[in-house]
């Protein structure tokens, strides 16, 4: 990199992103479920990505769940025991859909509506 170029990138104006935990949550989620959309419409060709993208989508699910079984976790009770029920269902539905007995659009209608709730403007 030439000095010019040190210069520009020294002198540039900065941009912070303000970015909430609903809002990394939200990406998050949209990321794997555009993972999953995109693996769903290749099978049974595609069978490889849909393995990675489920893969993904159960180890978010998987910490979704460790986070709201933890006892300090500031959400209410009924709404932790519900995000724990969807990483359940999430799990035995995920089993089936590798094993060709279920379709994967459950789990992308779950994550569509989770993303729904985390960039409504609602309390959480």
């Amino acid at each position: 990199m030439n000095a010019i170029e040190q210069a520009r990138q020294a002198y540039a104006p900065t941009q912070f992103s303000i970015r909430t935990n609903r809002s990394v949550e939200a990406q998050l989620f949209s990321q794997i479920t555009a993972r999953l959309r995109q693996a769903a419409t290749g099978q049974p060709t595609n069978f490889p990505a849909l393995v990675a993208a489920v893969h993904e989508n159960r180890r978010m699910w998987a910490a979704m769940a460790a986070d709201v079984a933890d006892g300090d976790n500031a959400l209410p009770r009924p709404l932790r025991a519900q995000i724990f029920y969807l990483a359940e269902f999430t799990e035995t539905h995920s089993r089936r859909v590798l094993r060709h007995d279920a379709d994967v659009s459950a789990l992308i209608d779950i994550n569509t509506a989770v993303i729904r709730g985390l960039n409504s403007r609602g309390v959480a």
